[in-house]
């Protein structure tokens, strides 16, 4: 199983793609502005789609990406999309994204029986079976319903596992201290000069993510990665990061564009 890394800024500037994991060739966890990299070919190939939650800078490519390869999906007879989501989120993305206003409804189009994309709901704790991959879904605590994923190349395989954005989260450690994580893709929104608005909005800062990470069982030791950083605050976070002490010591990567991973 492969995990590549289109984007996993927490907005975007120069350079920076906001969050999108593209899983082999066919599945996408999250549609940030990082799938707007992708050639159409590629776009062609991908018939599933994981969301974490609604909020923009995590679904800002869907409504586009299915607009430039409708013509190409039509031609090809393919099923429908799958947008796999929370209840909480489908409901938001049919009210103010693909409301025939913001965006057509792309579930009716070209018709309610035939359409381009359907969505599909999930709950926490369901497992999902896309293809060879088993796909947990994890809590997540944010400000609209909001999950994480678990990913694996079945069920013996070692899980790449992403928090989802997310705020101090106990049930999110309980479950993965049962797994066998590889790779921990975390979010660290913001510096802990801001840990305030972090905690008001239900994210992370280093100092936050230190308490989190107390939570990881001593004999799990995944390599870790943060996302979800604003640029603005970057250099600061990084900085942070460096300085801050977790017992016991972990591996703490940063997450890039481009970045793949093979489990």
């Amino acid at each position: 199983m492969r995990v590549r890394v289109l984007g996993c800024s927490g907005a975007i500037a120069q350079g920076c793609r906001t969050t999108a994991f593209l899983l082999d060739d066919n599945a996408l966890i999250d549609a940030g502005t990082g799938v707007g990299d992708l050639s159409l070919e590629e776009m062609l190939c991908i018939d599933h789609v994981l969301l974490t939650h609604a909020h923009l800078d995590h679904v800002a490519a869907l409504p586009l990406m299915i607009d430039a390869v409708a013509s190409g999906r039509l031609a090809a007879g393919v099923p429908p999309l799958q947008v796999h989501a929370l209840p909480g989120t489908i409901e938001a993305l049919r009210a103010h994204l693909f409301n025939d206003t913001i965006w057509p409804d792309f579930t009716a189009i070209p018709s309610a029986g035939s359409p381009l994309m359907r969505f599909v709901p999930f709950e926490i704790g369901d497992v999902l079976a896309i293809g060879h991959r088993r796909i947990e879904v994890l809590p997540a605590v944010h400000t609209v319903p909001a999950v994480g994923f678990a990913v694996a190349a079945g069920e013996a395989a070692p899980h790449w596992v992403f928090s989802g954005d997310t705020g101090r989260n106990p049930a999110f450690w309980a479950r993965v201290n049962q797994l066998d994580v590889a790779h921990l893709v975390i979010e660290t929104a913001f510096s802990d000069r801001e840990t305030d608005l972090a905690l008001r909005s239900l994210h992370l800062a280093p100092s936050l993510l230190a308490g989190e990470l107390a939570q990881l069982a001593p004999s799990r030791r995944p390599l870790i990665h943060i996302t979800h950083t604003k640029p603005a605050e970057t250099a600061l976070i990084i900085e942070e990061l460096h300085r801050m002490d977790t017992q016991p010591r972990r591996d703490i990567r940063w997450l890039s564009a481009g970045q793949v991973f093979q489990l």
